[in-house]
């Protein structure tokens, strides 16, 4: 057999994903809050368009440009400057009503240090490195003798120092455990007598697991003063210092609203907090300079190119998005008029043959994407749920079924709780065939425990 190398010339026919079509897909998959970080950091690598503020209305119209370029006709009003908030939209924007940041723990801890008389230099500085060492929810990550050995200091002492800063704001910060946060705000409340005290110090992951006969077994009370006990455990704030997390809020804008005018529903894109792309006069002016360089000129060109494929992505995403959320309205047209137990069964594969689009551009669409309706906030997503067989021959939607396993639960006698297997039985007798770990499955992933766990005494 011969082998030798050599060149051969062939045809072949495959997809290439341009950097233009990355990007269209890119922004269809962006919520409306990270549409508006990812335009901005376009708008600092293109300096031929800028970003005109949402509500902000252009003082001048832009000239036209040169017949060349026609980038007017590609990118449209939007990109212009010529569009007019206030003849086309509300000047409302949700980023307004944003809450400012308060205070972390650490600064919140050391406001309040500086009321506390009698404290002396040194137990001051024990003071701050105690609560320089707060974790987030508040508990005290190193021990005494390590606190000691940083310090310099006695043991004693900075258990004193320590004793002082738990009573502080909120109750329970600087706990070693979470039984001593517990039962500090169980002293601060005057309601730390000895059984609860036994409980809480020694029995608490029973009272987490409901074991409330072994608990009254071995504490000498009865299975109703432990639920009470356990009652009132639970309104214990187990993370004080959680309430001054500066961990990032992620706030929810909704990238569609559907509103209800007379008898039909009409699906608005809310772009009300999305910044518009408009051409810089600056570059414009260039382009129509004879003793422009050539170079200059090619540059500029590029970069209003790239600002035409981003206005145009911007509108095609648009243009989806409602594409998209009518065909959901119309299909669950039930769910909007009359709830959530009438949320129909749902795939993307049927919504992308109803808008003639590919189940994965369905998928980005609704990816991230939140809508506004008159009955509430939801995710896309929400929309598109698995099917349940009837008796009638029928279909409904898991979402449905869990709101009914929630609402028979709420009407359980607490005395003799609902099991899965007889809620599945009462949801057969409605009509719905499910089985008992279907019941069990939705019943966790709404978080409800299991019947043990709900019986009261």
């Amino acid at each position: 057999m011969n082998m030798g190398l050599g060149l051969y010339q062939e045809q072949t026919l495959k997809l290439v994903m341009t950097p233009e079509l990355r990007q269209a897909i890119t922004i269809l998959q962006y919520s409306a809050v990270d549409l508006i970080s990812y335009l901005q950091e376009q708008a600092n690598e293109n300096p031929v368009f800028d970003l005109e503020a949402a509500g902000e209305v252009a003082s001048t119209k832009a000239e036209k440009p040169a017949p060349e370029i026609d980038w007017k006709e590609i990118v449209g009003n939007r990109a212009s400057g010529e569009y007019s908030v206030a003849k086309n939209e509300s000047t409302y924007n949700p980023l307004d009503y944003v809450q400012q940041g308060a205070d972390s723990l650490y600064e919140h801890l050391e406001r309040q240090l500086g009321y506390v008389k009698g404290f002396s230099p040194l137990q001051k500085q024990i003071a701050l490195f105690i609560i320089g060492n707060l974790d987030e929810k508040g508990y005290l990550e190193i021990t005494l003798e390590e606190a000691s050995a940083a310090m310099g200091a006695d043991v004693l002492e900075i258990e004193d120092v320590l004793s002082v800063l738990q009573h502080f704001d909120p109750v329970g910060v600087a706990a070693r455990s979470l039984e001593e946060c517990l039962l500090l705000q169980l002293e601060h409340l005057a309601l730390d007598d000895e059984k609860i005290t036994q409980v809480v110090r020694y029995h608490l992951q029973d009272l987490a697991d409901n074991r409330y006969q072994r608990i009254a077994d071995k504490v000498g009370c009865t299975p109703q003063d432990v639920q009470t006990m356990a009652d009132l455990v639970r309104t214990l704030n187990p993370r004080p210092g959680a309430a001054f997390s500066q961990s990032d809020t992620r706030y929810v804008i909704p990238d569609v609203t559907v509103e209800k005018v007379g008898n039909e529903y009409v699906v608005l894109v809310n772009d009300v907090a999305t910044p518009r792309l408009k051409i810089n006069q600056f570059y414009e002016k260039m382009l129509n300079q004879q003793k422009s360089q050539e170079e200059a000129k090619q540059f500029i060109h590029e970069k209003l190119n790239a600002a035409m494929w981003l206005a145009k992505s911007l509108e095609q995403r648009r243009l989806t998005l409602m594409r998209v959320t009518q065909a959901i309205v119309e299909k669950q047209q039930d769910f909007f008029d009359r709830g959530i137990h009438y949320l129909k069964p749902m795939t993307q594969k049927e919504i992308a043959e109803q808008v003639g689009l590919h189940e994965s551009t369905i998928s980005r669409a609704t990816s991230n994407k939140y809508v506004q309706t008159p009955r509430g906030i939801f995710e896309l997503k929400y929309f598109f749920t698995s099917a349940l067989s009837t008796s009638s021959g029928s279909a409904t939607s898991s979402e449905s079924v869990k709101r009914r396993i929630k609402a028979l639960i709420e009407q359980e006698d607490r005395k003799s709780p609902l099991s899965d297997q007889k809620l599945g039985e009462m949801l057969l007798g409605e009509g719905i065939e499910i089985s008992r770990r279907t019941v069990a499955k939705y019943r966790e992933e709404m978080l409800i425990p299991s019947s043990a766990k709900r019986k009261r005494f």
